[in-house]
């Protein structure tokens, strides 16, 4: 059986409470070897790494998603350094920017859009200032935000990689991506029948450059579209990215796991 990693999941979300321990087998006997879980802001990262002190194939991302930017911290560096160097935290995340649910769009005002994406911008950037100052690497969320998060996240592409996670922007910006050093990974979307442009994005990402994930609980691949996802299915999404590239599964495991072991720190 070939050997994947789930970079992007989220096992401390309720959907897993009740058979974590199960989840985690699952994946297992799917081939699934590491999974990273992904912290969304610090109670969730605290999680994030109980998880990972408990189960040998975990490993830990810590930070705070930008969808609830008004939550957080007016600073949250101090903290979120604290966090970051338990020793199963293998980077920051998830960060970035999100604009496509802004205040307008439940009933606000362009003030309120204005300050919550300042507000987003600020965390991000101190997120990244830890992440800078610390050695690790970001996983970052943009959604209907690509120039806004590029714009925030360039001045650091010198000192801190990326991977622009749940990637389904055009081959353009995929490149643009790539031109800073960075990378992308995608999740079971790219299995979708309505997903063809995609897997058009996909095949113009070099094997070296990307990575694979399942977000879990979301996005589950074909056949599962509309359950509940799991790290498991990282095996479905591997088989579909495996046609698209037109490489052996055996070429995409050991392309794939190697760059997630040079991105993420300790993955072993």
């Amino acid at each position: 059986m070939k050997e994947f990693y789930d970079t992007h999941a989220h096992l401390d979300f309720p959907d897993f409470r009740d058979e974590l321990p199960e989840v985690i087998n699952r994946a297992a006997d799917a081939g699934i070897s590491r999974i990273v879980t992904i912290g969304t802001d610090l109670e969730s990262s605290q999680r994030a790494i109980e998880i990972a002190n408990r189960f040998e194939s975990v490993f830990a991302a810590v930070g705070w998603h930008p969808n609830d930017c008004m939550e957080a911290p007016e600073d949250i560096r101090i903290q979120l350094e604290s966090l970051a160097k338990s020793s199963k935290v293998s980077a920051i995340g998830e960060i970035g920017i999100d604009h496509y649910r802004l205040p307008s769009s439940r009933g606000g005002t362009e003030t309120d859009d204005a300050f919550f994406k300042a507000k987003q911008v600020q965390l991000f950037r101190q997120q990244l200032e830890v992440a800078a100052e610390l050695g690790l690497n970001v996983v970052i969320h943009q959604r209907a935000a690509f120039e806004p998060c590029l714009e925030v996240f360039e001045p650091f592409a010198n000192r801190v990689r990326g991977v622009f996670h749940c990637f389904v922007d055009n081959p353009a910006a995929a490149k643009r991506v790539l031109e800073l050093g960075s990378i992308v990974s995608f999740t079971g979307v790219c299995t979708f029948k309505n997903a063809s442009e995609v897997r058009e994005t996909l095949s113009s990402v070099p094997i070296h450059n990307l990575m694979l994930e399942t977000d879990a609980p979301f996005l589950a691949p074909m056949p599962f579209r509309g359950k509940r996802c799991e790290p498991a299915y990282v095996r479905e999404i591997s088989e579909v990215v495996g046609q698209t590239l037109e490489v052996s599964l055996d070429t995409l495991s050991e392309a794939t796991c190697k760059v997630a072991k040079d991105f993420f720190k300790g993955l072993c």
